[in-house]
């Protein structure tokens, strides 16, 4: 990212800075005009010092550590906080936070008689807002116990420690931890949410009648990962998405969370390749041909990934990461394989 990008996120930031704080600094509180932390790693302690306004010492998301002479703005408590490395993944996690409004809990309290539709945008949204990053969580432990651990470029998927959930109306509602996928459009903006209820510990997915549910706007939309370019991998499951990019980490991929939604999924002005990562069933042969059919028709180039059993994620699991690569090398376009593969070699 050009230098005045950065500039002006870490100037959106400052805007919001006791917002930032809350979110990314929660062990420390507001003690007059800073926020007050053991360090930008989120250290509870009392050394480090955000500027919360704008003042004639400086302006407002700007930190000093006095302990150790540290010293940045809120781009740096972003990366720090959540163990981040490519400031790409920096940017997409400032760009995901400057997308809720800066007094969003304020706004939840003020309209709680007025609750948000159920299954509304809307409601996507609220849900979003009280999620946390996935570093460190359940959703963390979830996915590794399924074979993934490519989890860069991963701000699009949250967790949730308490999601609601009722199986219908006559039902009571319960709790569960829940892995939340940011569902976006093009212009990166919250359309809609994916709800995995997990089991307590993590282990798989929670003992529940229905694990999976979405609310929102899906259509033409996905759970987004990477940043977009002329190449893209597609599929259904966040999982089975996942486990592709497993193997090639470079490619930008997108789980539209279902055949029918995959098959209708938006394409990026800048898209030339498209992969479809296909599910082995009768739903997934129909969302790839019409799929390949869309993309041909506006020019893009498309090509089916198969897995040899249900999907990749089964793929991951049963055969491992080096067949897993090997089974979709032999699929890619010689050019990706260069490209996206010989990261993950």
């Amino acid at each position: 990212m050009a230098c005045r990008d950065a500039s002006d996120l870490a100037s959106r930031l400052g805007r919001q800075a006791e917002a930032v704080c809350k979110r990314y600094l929660g062990a420390g509180r507001r003690q007059g005009n800073y926020w007050q932390v053991g360090d930008v790693r989120n250290t509870p302690g009392r050394s480090m010092f955000v500027r919360l306004k704008d003042t004639v010492k400086g302006p407002a998301g700007k930190w000093t550590d006095a302990a150790t002479g540290e010293h940045g703005d809120l781009l740096d408590v972003i990366r720090e906080s959540l163990g981040l490395i490519d400031f790409a993944d920096v940017a997409e996690e400032a760009r995901l936070f400057l997308s809720m409004p800066p007094d969003t809990e304020p706004q939840l309290r003020q309209h709680a008689r007025t609750p948000a539709p159920s299954g509304s945008a809307e409601a996507a949204f609220r849900l979003v807002v009280m999620c946390q990053p996935i570093g460190g969580t359940l959703v963390e432990a979830y996915l590794r116990g399924r074979g993934i651990t490519a989890l860069h470029g991963c701000v699009n998927l949250r967790f949730h420690p308490r999601c609601y959930y009722r199986p219908d109306e006559h039902s009571p509602t319960e709790t569960w931890p829940a892995m939340i996928g940011v569902v976006t459009n093009l212009s990166d903006s919250i359309t809609g949410a994916h709800r995995t209820w997990l089991a307590p510990d993590g282990s798989g997915k929670a003992p529940i009648d229905i694990q999976r549910k979405a609310m929102g706007d899906l259509l033409g939309h996905a759970v987004r990962f990477g940043l977009s370019g002329d190449v893209l991998a597609a599929g259904e499951g966040i999982e089975s998405v996942l486990s592709a990019r497993e193997v090639m980490p470079g490619m930008s991929t997108a789980a539209a969370l279902s055949a029918a939604h995959l098959a209708a999924i938006d394409f990026h002005d800048a898209l030339r390749r498209l992969y479809v990562v296909r599910d082995n069933d009768r739903a997934g042969d129909g969302a790839r041909n019409t799929l390949i059919e869309r993309a041909n028709a506006a020019g893009i180039e498309a090509i089916a990934l198969s897995p040899v059993l249900g999907d990749f994620n089964e793929d991951l699991r049963t055969f491992g990461r080096d067949a897993l690569m090997a089974q979709i090398r032999v699929q890619l376009a010689p050019q990706d394989v260069a490209r996206f593969m010989l990261l993950a070699a």
